[in-house]
């Protein structure tokens, strides 16, 4: 984005180029999440190049001309290279215990190849949709006493539940879904007592943001071509209608002149 003439107008398609420099930005791990939806937003609203300018300034690529490239994908922006999450590393958590309160793993975390939780008049939240994975397959074990827990996974990964419930119970919804090739496998295993623990598939915010957008822009370009059909119709030449007034107008007056002259 230049900063030659800050007050020029920005037009739609530099607004979408500062979005695709964020979008980068946030999947590699430059903006949290919470910085990128404000410099959405600011973009969105910026006026001028002056505006636009210090949105991407401490970025790489801040100053490219590109043109922007949506998603319409319902994945999470990494889920399609499993490979590339499935990293054996070390875990960033093994176990997490809620009494009479609440836990969360949740955003940019390694999963163990087991994660053990217990829950005992309280919850906990398992996100997995950052995640990156210790293994191909992992387990998580969750024991719910009078209490409750849920487990949210991306699309693409197949889960599998083998929990127990007594007087409670788990949620077996989401699984029977194929996983995409190289995902990994969720296996959900535990026990519930007057608890329960849910499992879910969710898009991550950015995806939510990547489909907000993408409508945005395939109604941008429905709009501009609504705008050019009317210009093609009226481009070519038109003829008179003789039930229209000008035409009698026309050549009622030419008949007046001939009259004169011949008199």
């Amino acid at each position: 984005m230049t900063d030659d003439a800050p007050e020029l107008r920005a037009s739609d398609a530099d607004r979408e180029r500062v979005a695709e420099v964020l979008r980068d930005a946030l999947a590699e791990g430059r903006l949290d999440m919470t910085e990128f939806e404000e410099r959405l937003d600011a973009t969105y609203r910026a006026r001028t190049y002056g505006e636009l300018a210090p949105i991407t300034r401490d970025l790489p690529d801040g100053t490219a001309v590109v043109a922007p490239k949506v998603s319409m994908t319902k994945k999470p922006a990494a889920s399609g290279d499993w490979a590339g999450r499935i990293t054996g590393g070390e875990p960033s958590s093994t176990w997490a215990v809620a009494v009479m309160s609440g836990f969360q793993r949740k955003g940019r975390w390694t999963v163990p190849r087991r994660f053990n939780s217990f829950a005992f008049w309280g919850g906990g939240d398992i996100d997995l949709r950052e995640a990156d994975f210790a293994d191909g397959e992992i387990v998580i074990n969750c024991v719910a006493i009078m209490g409750g827990m849920n487990v949210v996974v991306p699309p693409g990964v197949e889960v599998i539940v083998r929990g127990i419930g007594i007087m409670g119970g788990f949620d077996h919804r989401e699984e029977g879904v194929p996983g995409d090739p190289g995902a990994p496998r969720v296996i959900v295993t535990g026990f519930a007592f007057w608890g329960g623990v849910g499992v879910e598939r969710k898009l991550t915010r950015a995806e939510k943001l990547r489909i907000k957008e993408e409508r945005r822009q395939e109604k941008l370009e429905r709009r501009q071509s609504r705008e050019r059909d009317p210009l093609e119709r009226d481009s070519g030449p038109r003829e008179l209608d003789p039930s229209r007034p000008a035409f009698h107008d026309l050549h009622g007056d030419r008949r007046g002149r001939e009259r004169r002259r011949d008199s």
